[in-house]
């Protein structure tokens, strides 16, 4: 179907309606937000997710400057303050886990690249057919700056910001701060307010821009065409600058005299909002300008240290050709050496950090913390006597002593239950728990303690013969621990029949030393 007025075909979707579908695509995510926080194992109800993913980009892009990006700490410290707005009452450890897994969100942590894709569908000329495409695009991106992570946003989140199209930055900022002007000279200070922001965006926008192109000559110059299409960029981004500079000027005089002649509160704050506002992109125009005019310097030392510098002596390894493959047809102890070899040579040596200067005075400067409370204050301990009755008395224990006194013939277990029994089941069942005791003795304990005799007991190989207990048969004794007891326990044994040798005998032992 042809257009009646320029001939066109109507039905073909032209590159307006490409550049409104990735308009659209880069708010995919924040609005994916609210979608999945119902899928949580945490309750992230009552949060509005998309406004704090916009809050969150609007805080990396305020932070970043030309030569550094946001603190991934403050980032998530101000946005747990949103969040606190939102749901008051929790806690904080809620609020700042609410920042991270927005921001988290945004980076797309846990893909590979780190960004987002969009499906869309465009003409090819060249084949003349319908076709589908990948947009690929991120939102914040991590960037390392001396040994430290940054955070930045690209031109697709500040599209979001302002709520734009993908339109030519440069234009964007002179029309923004063409609005922003004539807001301020009809009073329209709420609406002003958002167009300083929107051209405070911009400018971080076309900063952006142009850091790209230096980074990419630090890269590699052959990348950037420094022959016809960088000296041009840079005159003209001066000349923008220097327009900017003016006309910001222009506006700061104006919104300051209102600021300080109006009597209205409201007024008042809001223009000194803006002066706060307008005061950031000068300031940000004006290092812009000082990296532009060392950007042929940049180009000239970048190209002769790129051209001069000696290639790699190594040559790259196919890791799944060379080593992968040949090293699963290895068994594990031939394999080892390999990998052990490769694994050496591939990682960098580790190197210490270097000391920063700013973060060493920073902590020099900082207040001493508060003194700790020298202990705290110990409770009187509340004690209770039980009436629990005790399970064995006093002359139950007598009696099993009695019977566990075996000073003469070893007897068994068996035979003292029997003759327990007739004292009592209670002494019964403690005349078997010393014979458990018996088993294993404490030996140290009693020397230690100077006990006259240790009871032990040893197992005869048989059944234990009771009506009420089971187990192994034991053979209970009771030795003494005293050594001149025992010898002349083993005397009177060997020799009883003669009185006389007995006494010689002990009188010869008498010499001897005990140990």
């Amino acid at each position: 179907m042809q257009d009646e007025h320029d001939g066109t075909d109507a039905t073909m979707p032209d590159e307006s309606l490409v550049r409104r579908i990735k308009a659209l695509a880069c708010t995919a995510p924040l609005q994916a937000l609210d979608f999945v926080k119902g899928k949580l194992d945490w309750d992230a109800t009552g949060y509005h997710m998309a406004e704090m993913g916009l809050h969150v980009i609007d805080l990396v892009t305020i932070a970043m400057d030309f030569d550094s990006g946001a603190d991934p700490d403050k980032v998530v410290m101000q946005a747990a303050r949103f969040a606190a707005v939102q749901q008051p009452g929790r806690s904080e450890d809620e609020y700042r886990h609410v920042a991270e897994w927005v921001l988290h969100k945004l980076i797309n942590v846990g893909t590979v690249d780190r960004g987002f894709s969009w499906k869309f569908g465009r003409f090819d000329e060249e084949r003349e057919r319908y076709g589908r495409f990948d947009f690929d695009f991120k939102l914040i991106v991590e960037r390392a700056d001396r040994g430290r992570i940054r955070l930045r946003t690209t031109d697709e989140a500040i599209n979001v910001l302002v709520g734009a199209l993908d339109t030519d930055v440069e234009s964007a900022q002179v029309a923004a701060e063409h609005k922003l002007r004539h807001l301020i000279e009809h009073g329209r200070l709420d609406d002003a307010k958002v167009a300083a922001e929107q051209a405070r965006h911009r400018t971080v926008q076309y900063g952006e821009s142009l850091r790209r192109q230096l980074e990419a000559t630090e890269r590699d110059v052959r990348t950037v065409d420094w022959e016809h299409q960088m000296p041009g960029l840079l005159n003209a981004a001066l000349d923008h600058i220097e327009r900017r500079y003016e006309m910001e000027n222009a506006i700061l005089d104006h919104i300051t005299e209102q600021r300080d002649t109006t009597t209205h509160p409201r007024h008042k704050q809001r223009a000194a909002d803006l002066v706060l506002i307008v005061r950031d992109c000068i300031s940000r125009h004006m290092q812009l300008q000082q990296r532009l005019q060392t950007a042929g310097d940049l180009f000239r030392s970048e190209q002769d240290r790129q051209q001069f510098s000696e290639p790699p002596r190594r040559a790259s390894i196919d890791i799944f050709g060379q080593l992968l493959s040949p090293v699963l047809m290895l068994t594990i102890g031939e394999a080892l050496p390999a990998l052990t070899g490769y694994f050496r040579c591939a990682n960098v040596p580790d190197v210490p950090d270097a000391v920063w200067l700013p973060s060493i005075v920073s902590r020099l400067f900082a207040s001493a913390p508060e003194p700790a409370v020298q202990g705290a204050e110990v409770p009187e301990p509340e004690l209770k006597v039980t009436d629990d009755p005790a399970a064995f008395n006093e002359a139950q224990f007598h009696k099993a002593e009695e019977l566990l006194d075996l000073r003469g013939q070893p007897e068994p277990l068996s035979s003292l239950l029997h003759r327990a029994r007739a004292s009592g089941p209670e002494v019964a069942r403690l005349v078997l728990h010393r014979a458990g005791q018996a088993f294993s003795p404490a030996v140290g304990d009693a020397v230690r303690g100077a006990a006259p005799r240790l009871l032990i007991a040893v197992p005869t190989g048989g059944a234990l013969e009771d009506s009420e207990f089971g187990g192994d048969e034991l053979l209970l004794s009771a030795v003494p621990l005293d050594l001149a007891d025992t010898q002349d326990a083993a005397v009177a044994e060997a020799a009883p029949e003669f009185p006389e040798q007995r006494e010689g005998q002990q009188d010869t032992q008498q010499e001897l030393p005990v140990i």
